[in-house]
């Protein structure tokens, strides 16, 4: 039977006893249906894992003992920086969690000329909170012990100067592909837009921050699959898929 991961963003050390929050206590006992005695892994974001097994499970409190450490590491050789044009809803949701699960390293999601999602105050936080929890989910399915940032959402002007490394932008109207650039040698940053993609403007401010733009293929693709489908080629030509 499958282990059960579960991120605790505590410390964590063997043979401590955790109680945890009524969040992953409401998770273990009603949606996984775990009992007393039950094993699982933890990990907290900072690298390996543990393992821990169920104490007191009840509806007053749900308890872990923390048992041996692990030194797991499935993180991608490649560091990858995506900055993700905002879209709507479950589109954006499946994005990042796909990232998480190709290895991607930090995600910032970006204002575009053509997002048609509008975020203030409140609202915003409330995503960047929902987007974080998108990405604990992903880490805990894919078995990362490190959890990548999102970061607070900035427009695309206010981003691209920070950008680092072999800087990327997907355009469909580009005149080549992935395999054409040098091999990087360190960071990769990722552009990709929104769901009407990027407008004339902002293709030449990205090409003006030394981004190169390539396309993937010669057909149109979704603001979810053009993100997807760069990951999964930069990760199969520089990174840890083919490996």
């Amino acid at each position: 039977m499958r282990i059960s991961r579960l991120y605790l963003p505590v410390p964590l050390a063997s043979g401590a006893d955790v109680v945890l929050d009524e969040e992953r206590a409401h998770y273990l006992r009603t949606v996984l249906r775990l009992k007393r005695g039950f094993e699982l892994t933890v990990f907290n974001g900072e690298g390996g894992e543990f393992a821990a097994r169920i104490g007191a499970c009840h509806r007053e409190e749900v308890s872990l003992t923390v048992g041996e450490y692990r030194p797991v590491d499935r993180e991608s050789r490649l560091d990858v920086r995506l900055g993700l044009g905002i879209s709507r809803g479950e589109r954006m949701d499946l994005a990042i969690q796909k990232a998480v699960e190709l290895g991607v390293g930090a995600i910032t999601p970006l204002f575009t000329e053509r997002c048609v999602v509008q975020l203030d105050g409140e609202r915003k936080a409330q995503r960047l909170e929902h987007w974080r929890r998108v990405v604990w989910a992903a880490c805990e399915q894919s078995g990362r012990n490190r959890v990548p940032e999102v970061l607070e959402p900035r427009s695309l002007e206010s981003w691209l100067p920070a950008a680092m490394g072999l800087k990327i932008f997907l355009d469909p109207h580009a005149a080549g592909g992935l395999r054409e650039l040098e091999p990087p040698r360190g960071t990769v940053t990722l552009l990709s837009g929104p769901e009407g993609g990027f407008s004339d403007a902002e293709r030449d401010v990205a090409a003006g921050a030394a981004f190169t733009p390539v396309r993937l293929g010669p057909r149109v693709l979704r603001t979810e699959t053009a993100a997807l489908a760069a990951l999964t080629a930069i990760q199969t030509l520089w990174g840890d898929l083919a490996a």
